[in-house]
């Protein structure tokens, strides 16, 4: 199952008009960082179809990023009972490049998935330094980095990535009290 893809000028304009509505499928941080105004933030993670505007006589436009996860879910996209259903194509950065409106946030972190790469990278690097510097038990650090991850990867729940939530920087949203969901 694919769904029909619509650039980002034609989406705008059907939005302007009133005969669609833009569905973002990307997580909260990432929203916070930046995300088309008027856009309805459901995010993949947590899908359900009831949790989409209720506006199925609308032309419905899904994005996220760049097109992939939204690509990726089109099977469950599809059951959200909107008539007509799109994938804008290119995701938020088309309609970056195509210069519509975007509402950014340059005080937001990066998104927790980068926060867990980088978390992960160092702490392996690390283990592989001081098992060779200070002690060989430090290696055993990197199998344990290795080992959650990829226990991230066969459950889909990241224990690393729940505790970055919870840190102090991760919890600036600059004065935006909840985000926009479905209405």
């Amino acid at each position: 199952m694919t769904l029909r893809k619509v650039d980002a000028r034609t989406t705008f304009e059907w939005m302007k008009d009133g005969r669609a509505v833009l569905i973002d499928v990307r997580e909260p941080d990432e929203w916070i960082k930046e995300h088309v105004p008027e856009a309805h933030l459901v995010p993949l993670s947590g899908f359900n179809p009831d949790d989409f505007p209720k506006e199925h006589d609308k032309i419905a436009v899904f994005h996220c990023r760049s097109g992939g996860r939204t690509e990726a879910a089109a099977p469950q996209i599809l059951r959200t009972g909107f008539r007509e259903i799109y994938q804008l194509e290119g995701g938020i950065q088309s309609w970056r490049e195509a210069g519509l409106p975007v509402n950014e946030n340059a005080k937001a972190p990066i998104s927790i998935m980068r926060q867990v790469q980088i978390t992960a990278g160092s702490l392996v690097v690390l283990g592989v330094v001081l098992g060779v510097v200070v002690n060989l038990w430090f290696v055993a650090m990197s199998a344990l980095v290795g080992a959650g991850l990829a226990q991230s990867g066969i459950t889909g729940s990241c224990a690393m990535a729940r505790v970055l939530k919870h840190m102090p920087w991760n919890r600036v949203i600059s004065g935006q009290q909840g985000l926009p969901t479905s209405a």
